[in-house]
């Protein structure tokens, strides 16, 4: 091997053992922040939707299909409405849930470890009735308030849909008595069914118009849409209720469906989220609502949803961060698994660099210690058979030998260029002391 990569290879080998330590302690260091921060999200999410053919459950399918994207296996899990969402939420059977303003009686009362990630929509009371159960209260076959529905058979939906806690409130507050009505819980194909046969005069949902349900309904002949004229009276009773108004023509503009504008009310429905689930996997599910709830539909207009308002639970910082930043710069332009690790790990590696960086000013001298080491060494020896002639004249000619054999070994140490006027000197310290020991 030639002389001149020798000497590189072993400048290069003692500057790596110089630094050895220090950058045993940077992987320390960062090891240790990789495990606190912990940025590789969970590859397997729980969503709670709805019953079947609800907007929960189609949302839920486009959620999993957006996650997807990013390698994240979501399970949906079907249930009976927002009510069994917000209960599995709190029991952890669910990590993220759809749950409906109002759905629990006390908001955050013993779901403290609940956040959202922002209001998506407003699910809208659709009371569907039947046009020739009308006409034995109404002459124009038309209702416009819940008083009116005194004595009809009414579905207000399954105990874990929200519905039927949402129609107790919404009765009591009109002074009607469910003893003056015939009500029944079925979920909502069943309901929807029966509805059609006749079985049942009025049907309630809660939901979004994506609901094939509602959709179906809307355009069936002899069924019709109750319109609450007391929209923005009941606003004002009850926070979590919003008015709204259906359009003319917005279902059917062809067939002029609905003929004519109809208001409602509407809770606004949260995607809540344990705080437990991994921040990251908070990120994309609020990147996700940008773009699955941030167009124009029936009831609202283009990025008016996702928003904070109407959240009953706190809201996590980073659906806070999506609404008001959108997707971050890095995962603009890289993957989403590198630009996760960068954006949670760079606070932790700015302190690493801070407490590095002065201890960093250690590696220089220590390897020039290292490097000097190799030949001064050996004046300890040199030391010693000096003072052994100063002592002893009479031993010189060993100690001749001795030294002959000192500068053998000296004569094989290598050392980087820049050091080699010590180990020059070193020689010429040898052939001094052998001049004297000679003259002796």
């Amino acid at each position: 091997m030639p002389k001149s990569i020798r000497y590189t290879l072993l400048s290069l080998r003692e500057m790596l053992t110089s630094a050895g330590p220090f950058v045993l302690l940077t992987i320390a260091l960062l090891a240790l922040a990789y495990w606190w921060l912990d940025p590789t999200p969970s590859r397997h999410v729980t969503l709670a939707t709805g019953p079947a053919q609800s907007a929960y459950e189609e949302f839920g399918k486009r959620y999993a299909k957006a996650m997807a994207a990013y390698g994240i296996e979501v399970q949906l899990l079907p249930s009976e409405g927002s009510s069994q969402n917000l209960e599995w939420l709190a029991t952890g059977k669910a990590d993220i849930g759809f749950v409906q303003g109002g759905s629990s009686a006390v908001p955050t009362s013993g779901h403290e470890g609940l956040v959202s990630l922002g209001s998506l929509f407003v699910e809208p009371v659709w009371l569907f009735y039947r046009a020739e159960a009308a006409q034995k209260v109404t002459k124009d076959a038309t209702l416009n308030a819940l008083t009116q529905l005194k004595g009809l058979r009414i579905n207000v939906g399954t105990a874990g849909s929200g519905v039927p806690s949402l129609m107790d409130k919404l009765f009591e507050i009109n002074h009607v008595d469910d003893s003056a009505m015939t009500l029944s819980r079925l979920e909502q194909t069943p309901a929807t069914v029966a509805f059609l046969n006749g079985e049942l005069d009025a049907l309630v949902f809660a939901s979004a118009p994506e609901s094939l349900m509602v959709q179906m309904l809307l355009q069936t002949p002899g069924v019709k849409l109750m319109d609450f004229a007391q929209s923005e009276a009941y606003s004002r009773r009850f926070a979590f209720l919003t008015p709204v108004t259906l359009p003319r023509g917005v279902v059917d503009l062809a067939n002029d469906i609905p003929a004519q504008d109809v208001r409602l009310v509407a809770p606004t429905t949260t995607l809540l989220a344990r705080d437990t689930v991994h921040p990251a996997v908070l990120q994309l599910f609020s990147q996700a609502s940008l773009g699955l709830h941030g167009l124009a539909g029936w009831f609202s207009r283009a990025r008016e949803f996702p928003n904070a308002a109407n959240t009953e639970f706190p809201l996590s910082k980073e659906a806070e961060r999506a609404m008001r930043d959108g997707v971050p710069m890095l995962q603009r332009y890289l993957p989403f698994s590198y630009a996760n690790l960068v954006e949670r790990m760079w606070l932790a590696l700015g302190i690493i660099i801070a407490i590095l960086l002065p201890l960093s000013r250690i590696v220089p001298p220590l390897y020039e210690f290292r490097i000097r080491s190799r030949v001064f060494r050996w004046y300890r020896q040199l030391r010693e058979i000096e003072d052994r002639a100063n002592q002893s004249p009479d031993s010189a000619p060993s100690l001749v030998d001795e030294l002959n054999k000192l500068e053998t070994r000296v004569g094989k140490i290598t050392v980087p260029l820049s050091y080699a006027d010590e180990l020059y000197a070193l020689r010429n310290h040898i052939e001094l002391v052998r001049r004297r020991l000679l003259r002796a």
